[in-house]
């Protein structure tokens, strides 16, 4: 298989200080893309800046042989999101690749959480990943190619204690890409989401060290590149990364049953009906909103389930 690389090509990362942000920086860097690395050098929790993260990564990239500038602007205003995209055209003359990784925790019980914690993880998670995308993709249109990256999380596609704001902002930037997809495609923009494991700062506080180190960022950012790159057709997926595992993940629906179509079915009728309601056999993938309609259809003008 020849070398993935992206001479020519300028990659634009958030949060790339440490952690997995600087890995996805160092790899598009060691294979010919110039970047932005994007940090705003605060704490996990969101909390503080600084310039010298940023920096670190810089020099790292440009010791080995590529090009890269520091940007420290926050994902979380409308204003941050198109500095980060100035920066990479004032810098390189285009934007082909956006990695929206930047993120942080506020963790604590959905009955303890204030309603600042809950807030302020969705401006970074949520509300950052849509202002940078959304001032990317004019750049990108115009250059008919374009590659962005979502991060969300096991803890938005599944759950877990003590993250309700991190778990909702990482589904909602599930359902972002969903719609950039669409949006997307026709001016050569394809959008996906990773769902990675990885040794981080924002892990750090949820895993011991013995674990982490099983856990390189590197693992995901094969995976990143990969979606990144031009060999890469595949848009709208879900990826978890770790450890170097790799799978796809998606949202089905069942087959499901039609009730009561000349009348509302009554409770009992649901109650009845409920396993096959929930049962996952043959569930489906639907592309778009509205690519399960001919199913609906076909339930209320054919037999009842």
């Amino acid at each position: 298989m020849s070398e993935i690389r992206f001479d020519g090509r300028v990659a634009l990362v958030t949060g790339a200080g440490g952690g997995l942000g600087r890995s996805h920086a160092l790899l598009f860097g060691a294979r010919g893309a110039k970047v932005v690395v994007n940090d705003l050098g605060g704490n996990t929790d969101g909390t503080g800046s600084g310039t010298t993260m940023a920096d670190r990564v810089v020099t790292e990239i440009k010791a080995m042989g590529g090009d890269a500038v520091a940007n420290y602007d926050s994902v979380d205003t409308w204003e941050g999101g198109e500095k980060m995209i100035a920066a990479a055209v004032e810098a390189f003359g285009r934007l082909d690749i956006v990695v929206n990784n930047a993120g942080i925790l506020r963790d604590k019980s959905i009955a303890k959480m204030t309603p600042e914690e809950w807030t302020r993880v969705l401006e970074v998670h949520l509300n950052g990943s849509y202002y940078v995308t959304r001032a990317a993709l004019p750049a990108m249109r115009q250059n008919g190619y374009g590659r962005v990256i979502f991060t969300t999380s096991a803890a938005g596609l599944y759950g877990n204690f003590g993250q309700a704001n991190y778990s909702a902002a990482k589904l909602g930037i599930v359902g972002l890409m969903n719609t950039v997809k669409l949006e997307g495609q026709k001016f050569g923009v394809l959008a996906n989401t990773i769902a990675p494991i990885a040794k981080s700062r924002l892990m750090g506080t949820v895993m011991d060290e013995a674990t982490m180190e099983k856990l390189k960022p590197e693992f995901v950012s094969a995976m990143v590149a990969y979606l990144c790159s031009e060999e890469n057709t595949f848009t709208g997926g879900i990826f978890t990364a770790g450890g170097g595992h790799y799978a796809r993940a998606a949202m089905v629906e069942s087959p499901g049953v039609t009730l009561g179509i000349d009348a509302i079915p009554s409770v009992e009728q649901i109650a009845a009906s409920f396993p096959k309601i929930a049962d996952l056999t043959d569930a489906q993938e639907y592309p778009s909103a509205g690519a399960n309609v001919p199913k609906l259809m076909a339930g209320l003008f054919g037999s009842k389930g």
